[in-house]
Protein backbone atom coordinates (compact mmCIF):
# COMPACT_ATOMS: atom_id res chain seq x y z
CA UNK A 1 0.00 0.00 0.00
CA UNK A 2 1.56 3.08 -0.93
CA UNK A 3 2.55 6.15 1.43
CA UNK A 4 0.97 9.22 0.94
CA UNK A 5 2.12 12.53 0.92
CA UNK A 6 -0.26 13.92 3.44
CA UNK A 7 0.52 11.49 6.38
CA UNK A 8 1.69 14.39 8.91
CA UNK A 9 3.21 12.51 12.02
CA UNK A 10 5.28 9.59 9.66
CA UNK A 11 7.94 12.00 8.16
CA UNK A 12 9.08 13.08 11.85
CA UNK A 13 10.06 9.90 13.17
CA UNK A 14 11.99 7.02 11.85
CA UNK A 15 9.89 4.42 12.97
CA UNK A 16 11.01 1.73 10.20
CA UNK A 17 14.83 2.60 10.35
CA UNK A 18 16.85 0.72 8.62
CA UNK A 19 14.36 -1.05 6.53
CA UNK A 20 16.05 -4.25 4.77
CA UNK A 21 14.82 -7.49 2.51
CA UNK A 22 16.29 -9.98 4.95
CA UNK A 23 14.06 -13.22 4.43
CA UNK A 24 11.62 -14.61 7.07
CA UNK A 25 10.97 -17.94 8.04
CA UNK A 26 8.17 -19.39 6.30
CA UNK A 27 6.18 -20.56 9.21
CA UNK A 28 5.40 -18.94 12.49
CA UNK A 29 7.05 -22.36 14.10
CA UNK A 30 10.30 -21.09 12.30
CA UNK A 31 10.12 -17.53 13.45
CA UNK A 32 9.36 -18.38 17.20
CA UNK A 33 12.42 -20.47 17.03
CA UNK A 34 13.98 -17.90 15.39
CA UNK A 35 13.56 -15.20 18.64
CA UNK A 36 14.88 -18.36 20.96
CA UNK A 37 11.29 -19.01 23.09
CA UNK A 38 11.44 -22.20 24.17
CA UNK A 39 8.64 -24.36 23.41
CA UNK A 40 5.29 -25.28 25.38
CA UNK A 41 5.71 -28.48 27.46
CA UNK A 42 4.08 -31.17 25.42
CA UNK A 43 0.35 -31.51 27.55
CA UNK A 44 0.40 -27.95 26.49
CA UNK A 45 1.07 -28.75 22.70
CA UNK A 46 -1.62 -31.53 22.66
CA UNK A 47 -4.17 -29.35 24.62
CA UNK A 48 -3.81 -26.17 22.14
CA UNK A 49 -3.64 -28.52 19.34
CA UNK A 50 -7.10 -30.34 20.57
CA UNK A 51 -8.93 -26.81 21.16
CA UNK A 52 -7.66 -25.16 17.45
CA UNK A 53 -8.28 -28.01 15.33
CA UNK A 54 -11.39 -28.52 17.27
CA UNK A 55 -12.51 -24.94 16.43
CA UNK A 56 -11.31 -24.95 13.00
CA UNK A 57 -13.83 -28.19 12.54
CA UNK A 58 -16.65 -25.94 13.94
CA UNK A 59 -15.85 -23.42 11.44
CA UNK A 60 -15.76 -25.85 8.69
CA UNK A 61 -19.16 -27.44 9.36
CA UNK A 62 -20.57 -24.29 10.26
CA UNK A 63 -19.47 -22.91 6.61
CA UNK A 64 -20.98 -26.35 5.23
CA UNK A 65 -24.10 -26.19 6.76
CA UNK A 66 -25.10 -22.73 6.52
CA UNK A 67 -24.40 -23.03 2.67
CA UNK A 68 -26.32 -25.84 2.49
CA UNK A 69 -29.25 -24.33 4.29
CA UNK A 70 -29.22 -21.12 2.03
CA UNK A 71 -28.78 -23.71 -0.94
CA UNK A 72 -32.31 -25.48 0.26
CA UNK A 73 -34.01 -22.03 1.59
CA UNK A 74 -33.56 -20.15 -1.83
CA UNK A 75 -34.66 -23.01 -3.87
CA UNK A 76 -37.97 -23.68 -1.72
CA UNK A 77 -38.46 -19.55 -1.80
CA UNK A 78 -38.24 -19.39 -5.62
CA UNK A 79 -40.91 -22.37 -5.69
CA UNK A 80 -42.96 -21.01 -3.01
CA UNK A 81 -42.73 -17.11 -3.21
CA UNK A 82 -45.72 -16.86 -5.59
CA UNK A 83 -48.28 -18.79 -3.20
CA UNK A 84 -46.90 -16.90 -0.08
CA UNK A 85 -47.66 -13.27 -1.70
CA UNK A 86 -43.80 -12.78 -1.52
CA UNK A 87 -42.11 -10.83 -4.72
CA UNK A 88 -38.48 -11.86 -5.02
CA UNK A 89 -38.07 -8.89 -7.76
CA UNK A 90 -38.87 -6.32 -4.72
CA UNK A 91 -37.13 -7.65 -2.11
CA UNK A 92 -33.78 -8.61 -3.17
CA UNK A 93 -32.56 -6.37 -5.53
CA UNK A 94 -32.61 -3.18 -2.51
CA UNK A 95 -31.13 -5.60 -0.11
CA UNK A 96 -28.79 -6.95 -2.80
CA UNK A 97 -27.79 -3.38 -4.14
CA UNK A 98 -26.96 -2.10 0.05
CA UNK A 99 -24.31 -5.20 -0.20
CA UNK A 100 -22.82 -3.64 -2.66
CA UNK A 101 -22.86 -0.32 -1.50
CA UNK A 102 -21.48 -1.59 1.99
CA UNK A 103 -18.54 -2.63 -0.17
CA UNK A 104 -17.86 0.57 -2.25
CA UNK A 105 -18.46 2.98 1.36
CA UNK A 106 -15.58 0.34 2.95
CA UNK A 107 -13.33 0.86 0.48
CA UNK A 108 -13.94 5.04 0.26
CA UNK A 109 -13.37 4.74 4.44
CA UNK A 110 -10.16 3.15 3.49
CA UNK A 111 -8.86 6.21 0.96
CA UNK A 112 -9.87 8.36 3.48
CA UNK A 113 -8.09 6.89 6.01
CA UNK A 114 -5.05 6.54 3.82
CA UNK A 115 -4.74 10.34 2.87
CA UNK A 116 -5.56 12.22 5.36
CA UNK A 117 -6.08 10.18 9.07
CA UNK A 118 -6.64 13.00 11.21
CA UNK A 119 -9.37 14.60 9.26
CA UNK A 120 -10.55 10.78 9.16
CA UNK A 121 -10.91 10.01 13.01
CA UNK A 122 -12.61 13.67 13.56
CA UNK A 123 -14.70 12.97 10.49
CA UNK A 124 -15.79 9.55 12.09
CA UNK A 125 -17.03 10.96 15.41
CA UNK A 126 -19.28 13.20 13.97
CA UNK A 127 -20.37 11.48 10.82
CA UNK A 128 -21.38 8.29 12.82
CA UNK A 129 -24.38 9.88 14.80
CA UNK A 130 -25.70 12.33 11.69
CA UNK A 131 -25.60 8.70 9.62
CA UNK A 132 -27.41 6.51 13.12
CA UNK A 133 -29.91 9.29 13.27
CA UNK A 134 -31.09 9.37 9.28
CA UNK A 135 -31.40 5.50 9.76
CA UNK A 136 -33.77 6.05 13.29
CA UNK A 137 -35.51 9.03 11.43
CA UNK A 138 -35.94 6.70 8.48
CA UNK A 139 -37.49 4.32 10.16
CA UNK A 140 -39.88 6.46 12.22
CA UNK A 141 -41.00 7.67 8.86
CA UNK A 142 -42.17 4.33 8.20
CA UNK A 143 -45.13 4.62 10.24
CA UNK A 144 -45.85 1.69 12.53
CA UNK A 145 -45.79 1.28 16.13
CA UNK A 146 -42.36 -1.21 15.78
CA UNK A 147 -41.12 0.49 12.81
CA UNK A 148 -40.92 3.58 15.15
CA UNK A 149 -40.04 1.72 18.39
CA UNK A 150 -36.60 0.56 16.64
CA UNK A 151 -36.22 4.15 15.37
CA UNK A 152 -36.15 5.46 18.62
CA UNK A 153 -33.62 3.04 19.43
CA UNK A 154 -31.22 4.23 16.61
CA UNK A 155 -31.95 7.51 17.91
CA UNK A 156 -30.71 7.15 21.44
CA UNK A 157 -27.62 5.49 19.90
CA UNK A 158 -26.73 8.48 17.85
CA UNK A 159 -27.45 10.75 20.86
CA UNK A 160 -24.74 8.21 22.90
CA UNK A 161 -22.19 8.39 20.30
CA UNK A 162 -22.93 12.53 20.04
CA UNK A 163 -22.27 12.61 24.06
CA UNK A 164 -19.40 10.05 23.40
CA UNK A 165 -17.57 12.18 20.71
CA UNK A 166 -17.75 15.01 23.10
CA UNK A 167 -16.00 12.82 26.46
CA UNK A 168 -13.01 11.95 23.49
CA UNK A 169 -12.44 15.13 22.38
CA UNK A 170 -8.93 15.72 24.80
CA UNK A 171 -7.81 12.29 23.24
CA UNK A 172 -8.14 12.85 19.22
CA UNK A 173 -4.66 14.47 19.18
CA UNK A 174 -3.32 11.66 20.73
CA UNK A 175 -5.21 8.97 18.49
CA UNK A 176 -4.14 10.94 15.35
CA UNK A 177 -0.86 11.11 16.37
CA UNK A 178 -0.59 6.76 17.12
CA UNK A 179 -3.04 6.07 13.92
CA UNK A 180 -0.56 7.91 11.68
CA UNK A 181 2.72 6.77 13.34
CA UNK A 182 1.70 2.92 12.95
CA UNK A 183 -0.14 3.23 9.58
CA UNK A 184 2.40 5.45 7.89
CA UNK A 185 4.31 2.62 5.99
CA UNK A 186 1.57 -0.52 5.91
CA UNK A 187 3.19 -3.76 5.04
CA UNK A 188 4.25 -4.13 1.36
CA UNK A 189 0.52 -5.88 -0.59
CA UNK A 190 -1.58 -4.71 2.16
CA UNK A 191 -3.70 -2.85 -0.22
CA UNK A 192 -4.43 -6.46 -1.75
CA UNK A 193 -5.29 -8.59 1.43
CA UNK A 194 -7.57 -5.50 2.73
CA UNK A 195 -9.64 -5.54 -1.23
CA UNK A 196 -9.77 -9.10 -1.00
CA UNK A 197 -11.40 -9.63 2.82
CA UNK A 198 -13.66 -6.81 1.45
CA UNK A 199 -14.50 -8.96 -1.70
CA UNK A 200 -15.48 -12.16 0.39
CA UNK A 201 -17.71 -10.10 2.81
CA UNK A 202 -19.46 -9.10 0.14
CA UNK A 203 -19.64 -12.09 -2.08
CA UNK A 204 -20.47 -14.10 1.36
CA UNK A 205 -22.74 -11.39 2.40
CA UNK A 206 -25.15 -11.95 -1.33
CA UNK A 207 -24.95 -15.38 -0.77
CA UNK A 208 -26.74 -15.26 2.22
CA UNK A 209 -29.35 -13.04 1.61
CA UNK A 210 -30.60 -15.60 -0.83
CA UNK A 211 -31.48 -17.95 2.08
CA UNK A 212 -32.57 -14.91 4.09
CA UNK A 213 -35.33 -14.27 1.68
CA UNK A 214 -36.01 -17.98 0.91
CA UNK A 215 -36.78 -17.58 4.45
CA UNK A 216 -39.02 -14.83 4.58
CA UNK A 217 -41.24 -15.72 1.76
CA UNK A 218 -43.04 -18.31 4.11
CA UNK A 219 -42.41 -16.47 7.26
CA UNK A 220 -43.00 -19.78 9.89
CA UNK A 221 -41.90 -19.75 13.10
CA UNK A 222 -39.30 -22.39 11.75
CA UNK A 223 -38.13 -19.75 8.83
CA UNK A 224 -37.68 -17.44 12.07
CA UNK A 225 -34.91 -19.85 13.43
CA UNK A 226 -33.55 -20.22 10.08
CA UNK A 227 -33.01 -16.92 9.56
CA UNK A 228 -31.47 -16.34 13.39
CA UNK A 229 -28.68 -19.35 12.63
CA UNK A 230 -27.67 -17.69 9.34
CA UNK A 231 -27.14 -14.20 11.07
CA UNK A 232 -24.98 -15.68 13.68
CA UNK A 233 -23.44 -17.80 11.19
CA UNK A 234 -22.33 -14.69 9.31
CA UNK A 235 -21.43 -12.30 13.03
CA UNK A 236 -19.03 -15.47 13.47
CA UNK A 237 -17.43 -15.57 10.37
CA UNK A 238 -16.96 -12.29 9.82
CA UNK A 239 -14.88 -12.35 13.15
CA UNK A 240 -12.87 -14.68 11.55
CA UNK A 241 -12.10 -12.96 8.84
CA UNK A 242 -11.81 -9.81 9.93
CA UNK A 243 -9.08 -11.16 12.62
CA UNK A 244 -7.08 -13.49 10.26
CA UNK A 245 -6.08 -9.99 8.48
CA UNK A 246 -5.57 -8.77 11.80
CA UNK A 247 -3.67 -11.37 13.20
CA UNK A 248 -1.15 -11.45 8.96
CA UNK A 249 -1.05 -7.54 9.36
CA UNK A 250 -0.40 -7.03 12.59
CA UNK A 251 2.45 -10.33 12.45
CA UNK A 252 4.13 -8.31 9.30
CA UNK A 253 4.21 -4.70 10.96
CA UNK A 254 5.17 -6.49 14.31
CA UNK A 255 8.67 -7.31 12.43
CA UNK A 256 9.32 -4.36 10.78
CA UNK A 257 8.60 -2.53 14.39
CA UNK A 258 10.23 -5.13 16.15
CA UNK A 259 13.40 -5.58 13.78
CA UNK A 260 13.51 -3.35 11.30
CA UNK A 261 12.43 -5.98 8.44
CA UNK A 262 9.82 -5.94 5.68
CA UNK A 263 7.27 -8.92 5.75
CA UNK A 264 5.07 -9.08 2.74
CA UNK A 265 1.52 -9.07 4.04
CA UNK A 266 0.44 -11.87 1.19
CA UNK A 267 2.62 -13.98 2.74
CA UNK A 268 1.64 -13.29 6.35
CA UNK A 269 -1.73 -13.92 5.04
CA UNK A 270 -0.71 -17.43 3.54
CA UNK A 271 0.97 -18.69 6.49
CA UNK A 272 -2.25 -17.85 8.92
CA UNK A 273 -4.79 -18.89 6.82
CA UNK A 274 -2.52 -22.25 6.75
CA UNK A 275 -1.19 -22.78 10.64
CA UNK A 276 -3.37 -20.39 12.66
CA UNK A 277 -7.57 -20.38 11.55
CA UNK A 278 -7.60 -22.56 15.34
CA UNK A 279 -6.30 -19.85 17.14
CA UNK A 280 -8.30 -17.17 15.39
CA UNK A 281 -11.52 -19.13 15.44
CA UNK A 282 -11.29 -19.20 19.28
CA UNK A 283 -10.13 -15.56 19.62
CA UNK A 284 -12.84 -14.48 17.41
CA UNK A 285 -15.45 -16.82 19.90
CA UNK A 286 -13.95 -15.20 23.40
CA UNK A 287 -13.04 -11.50 22.19
CA UNK A 288 -16.81 -9.73 21.77
CA UNK A 289 -17.57 -12.08 24.79
CA UNK A 290 -14.67 -10.27 27.20
CA UNK A 291 -15.02 -7.00 25.23
CA UNK A 292 -19.06 -7.22 26.42
CA UNK A 293 -17.85 -8.47 30.28
CA UNK A 294 -15.38 -5.37 30.57
CA UNK A 295 -17.74 -2.83 28.74
CA UNK A 296 -20.58 -3.63 30.95
CA UNK A 297 -17.74 -3.68 33.99
CA UNK A 298 -16.58 -0.29 33.31
CA UNK A 299 -19.76 1.12 32.62
CA UNK A 300 -20.76 0.10 36.11
CA UNK A 301 -17.81 1.27 37.40
CA UNK A 302 -18.53 4.80 35.95
CA UNK A 303 -22.11 5.04 37.00
CA UNK A 304 -21.14 3.97 40.76
CA UNK A 305 -18.76 7.06 41.28
CA UNK A 306 -17.19 6.99 45.04
CA UNK A 307 -19.57 8.81 47.34
CA UNK A 308 -20.69 5.52 48.64
CA UNK A 309 -18.77 3.22 50.84
CA UNK A 310 -20.98 0.31 49.43
CA UNK A 311 -20.84 0.99 45.63
CA UNK A 312 -17.19 2.32 45.78
CA UNK A 313 -16.01 -1.41 46.61
CA UNK A 314 -18.56 -3.21 44.76
CA UNK A 315 -17.24 -0.93 42.08
CA UNK A 316 -13.61 -1.91 42.97
CA UNK A 317 -14.44 -5.76 43.05
CA UNK A 318 -15.76 -4.87 39.17
CA UNK A 319 -12.30 -3.49 38.54
CA UNK A 320 -10.30 -6.56 40.34
CA UNK A 321 -12.76 -8.72 38.10
CA UNK A 322 -12.40 -6.58 34.67
CA UNK A 323 -8.71 -6.76 34.93
CA UNK A 324 -8.55 -10.70 35.13
CA UNK A 325 -11.02 -11.08 32.45
CA UNK A 326 -8.96 -8.77 29.78
CA UNK A 327 -6.13 -11.39 30.46
CA UNK A 328 -8.06 -14.16 29.16
CA UNK A 329 -8.68 -12.96 25.60
CA UNK A 330 -7.95 -9.21 24.40
CA UNK A 331 -7.29 -8.27 20.63
CA UNK A 332 -3.51 -7.38 21.36
CA UNK A 333 -3.05 -11.50 22.36
CA UNK A 334 -3.54 -11.45 18.09
CA UNK A 335 -0.07 -10.01 17.40
CA UNK A 336 1.45 -12.85 19.37
CA UNK A 337 -1.03 -15.78 17.98
CA UNK A 338 0.85 -14.69 15.04
CA UNK A 339 4.39 -13.86 15.52
CA UNK A 340 5.13 -16.56 18.18
CA UNK A 341 2.50 -19.53 16.96
CA UNK A 342 0.76 -18.94 20.28
CA UNK A 343 -2.37 -20.21 21.71
CA UNK A 344 -4.97 -17.41 22.15
CA UNK A 345 -5.49 -17.92 26.04
CA UNK A 346 -1.69 -17.33 26.23
CA UNK A 347 -1.54 -14.97 23.66
CA UNK A 348 -3.63 -12.68 25.38
CA UNK A 349 -2.24 -13.53 29.09
CA UNK A 350 1.57 -12.45 27.84
CA UNK A 351 0.74 -9.15 25.36
CA UNK A 352 -1.27 -7.90 28.96
CA UNK A 353 1.40 -8.80 31.34
CA UNK A 354 4.34 -6.91 28.67
CA UNK A 355 2.10 -3.68 29.35
CA UNK A 356 1.75 -4.01 32.89
CA UNK A 357 5.33 -3.95 32.90
CA UNK A 358 5.73 -1.00 31.45
CA UNK A 359 5.39 1.69 34.19
CA UNK A 360 2.05 3.47 32.92
CA UNK A 361 1.52 1.76 29.38
CA UNK A 362 -1.72 -0.43 30.83
CA UNK A 363 -3.41 3.27 31.08
CA UNK A 364 -2.64 4.45 27.93
CA UNK A 365 -3.79 0.82 26.18
CA UNK A 366 -7.27 1.34 28.51
CA UNK A 367 -7.75 5.08 27.11
CA UNK A 368 -6.83 4.35 23.30
CA UNK A 369 -9.52 5.04 20.58
CA UNK A 370 -8.41 2.94 17.90
CA UNK A 371 -11.06 0.13 18.81
CA UNK A 372 -13.49 2.78 19.08
CA UNK A 373 -12.55 4.61 16.01
CA UNK A 374 -13.15 1.06 13.88
CA UNK A 375 -16.53 0.32 15.60
CA UNK A 376 -18.15 3.49 14.57
CA UNK A 377 -16.62 3.70 11.11
CA UNK A 378 -18.68 0.13 10.57
CA UNK A 379 -21.56 1.83 12.23
CA UNK A 380 -21.41 4.40 9.37
CA UNK A 381 -20.92 1.89 6.94
CA UNK A 382 -23.73 -0.25 8.04
CA UNK A 383 -26.09 3.22 8.39
CA UNK A 384 -25.18 4.16 4.71
CA UNK A 385 -25.94 0.61 3.59
CA UNK A 386 -29.32 0.63 5.32
CA UNK A 387 -30.27 3.91 3.90
CA UNK A 388 -29.51 2.57 0.68
CA UNK A 389 -31.90 -0.37 1.66
CA UNK A 390 -34.63 1.58 3.42
CA UNK A 391 -35.53 4.15 1.57
CA UNK A 392 -35.64 1.91 -1.50
CA UNK A 393 -38.49 -0.23 0.15
CA UNK A 394 -39.73 2.76 1.31
CA UNK A 395 -40.49 3.65 -2.28
CA UNK A 396 -41.69 0.33 -4.32
CA UNK A 397 -43.29 -1.66 -0.61
CA UNK A 398 -43.26 -0.08 2.19
CA UNK A 399 -44.00 -3.84 4.43
CA UNK A 400 -40.44 -4.79 4.11
CA UNK A 401 -38.92 -1.90 4.79
CA UNK A 402 -38.07 -2.56 8.62
CA UNK A 403 -36.47 -6.07 7.94
CA UNK A 404 -34.64 -5.02 4.97
CA UNK A 405 -33.01 -1.98 6.76
CA UNK A 406 -31.61 -3.86 9.93
CA UNK A 407 -30.43 -6.68 7.59
CA UNK A 408 -28.42 -3.92 5.27
CA UNK A 409 -27.40 -2.13 8.75
CA UNK A 410 -25.92 -5.60 10.10
CA UNK A 411 -24.27 -6.88 6.97
CA UNK A 412 -22.61 -3.05 6.51
CA UNK A 413 -21.62 -2.81 9.84
CA UNK A 414 -19.56 -6.32 9.53
CA UNK A 415 -18.56 -5.33 6.09
CA UNK A 416 -17.05 -2.18 7.82
CA UNK A 417 -15.60 -4.11 10.46
CA UNK A 418 -13.57 -6.48 8.23
CA UNK A 419 -12.55 -3.29 6.21
CA UNK A 420 -10.52 -1.35 8.86
CA UNK A 421 -8.86 -4.42 10.73
CA UNK A 422 -5.40 -3.50 8.98
CA UNK A 423 -6.16 -0.50 11.06
CA UNK A 424 -6.38 -2.27 14.38
CA UNK A 425 -3.47 -4.58 13.45
CA UNK A 426 -0.49 -2.02 12.50
CA UNK A 427 -1.92 -0.20 15.58
CA UNK A 428 -1.67 -3.33 18.20
CA UNK A 429 1.68 -4.42 16.58
CA UNK A 430 2.60 -1.10 17.30
CA UNK A 431 1.91 -1.26 21.03
CA UNK A 432 3.45 -4.57 21.18
CA UNK A 433 6.35 -4.33 20.20
CA UNK A 434 6.78 -0.84 22.44
CA UNK A 435 6.24 -3.09 25.70
CA UNK A 436 8.61 -5.63 24.90
CA UNK A 437 10.81 -2.88 23.88
CA UNK A 438 10.19 0.71 25.19
CA UNK A 439 13.47 2.49 24.94
CA UNK A 440 14.09 1.70 21.11
CA UNK A 441 15.07 4.09 19.14
CA UNK A 442 12.31 3.17 16.27
CA UNK A 443 10.07 4.80 18.64
CA UNK A 444 9.30 8.41 19.31
CA UNK A 445 7.90 9.80 22.92
CA UNK A 446 4.22 10.05 21.50
CA UNK A 447 3.42 7.43 24.02
CA UNK A 448 6.19 8.63 27.15
CA UNK A 449 4.26 11.70 26.65
CA UNK A 450 0.65 10.40 26.38
CA UNK A 451 1.82 8.33 29.69
CA UNK A 452 3.09 11.69 31.70
CA UNK A 453 0.17 13.76 30.76
CA UNK A 454 -2.33 10.50 32.50
CA UNK A 455 0.20 10.60 35.00
CA UNK A 456 -0.41 14.20 36.00
CA UNK A 457 -4.21 13.75 35.44
CA UNK A 458 -4.34 11.85 37.83
CA UNK A 459 -2.62 13.30 39.95
CA UNK A 460 -4.96 16.42 39.89
CA UNK A 461 -7.86 14.04 40.60
CA UNK A 462 -6.11 12.44 43.35
CA UNK A 463 -5.29 15.76 44.72
CA UNK A 464 -8.98 17.32 44.53
CA UNK A 465 -10.30 14.24 45.82
CA UNK A 466 -8.10 14.33 48.72
CA UNK A 467 -9.05 18.23 49.56
CA UNK A 468 -12.47 17.42 48.91
CA UNK A 469 -12.41 14.48 51.74
CA UNK A 470 -10.42 17.07 54.09
CA UNK A 471 -13.33 19.47 53.68
CA UNK A 472 -15.85 17.00 54.41
CA UNK A 473 -13.92 16.12 57.81
CA UNK A 474 -13.54 19.53 58.73
CA UNK A 475 -16.13 20.71 61.34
Amino acid sequence: MATPARNNHASSVQIQEPRTRSPLPPSPIAFKEQQGRPPPTTQQTITGKLFRNLFKGLLFSQLTLTSLLVIVLTIRGLILASSHHFHPKKWYPPLLASVAVSGVASLTWQCIFIYNPSRAVRATFWLSPILTCSVGILLVLIGSAVDAGVGAVFVLFAITQSLYGCWITPRLEYTDKILSLSTAFPPPRTREVVTLSIVISVVYSGFLVTGIGGATSTRTNLDLLFISVILIGLAWTMQVLKNAQQVAISRARYVNFAHGEDMDAWSALHVTVKHLIGSICIGSTLVPVIVLIRGSIRSVNLMSGSSDEVMYSGADCFSSLANKVVTCGNRWGFVHVGTYDKGFVEASSDTWLKFRSVNGLEKVIDSDLSSSLCFLSAVSVGSVSSLTAGIWMLLIHKDYALEVTLYAFIIGYFTGMVALAWLQACVSAYYVAYSEDPHSMRFDGTIPQCIHRLQMLRAHRDNRERERQESDESP
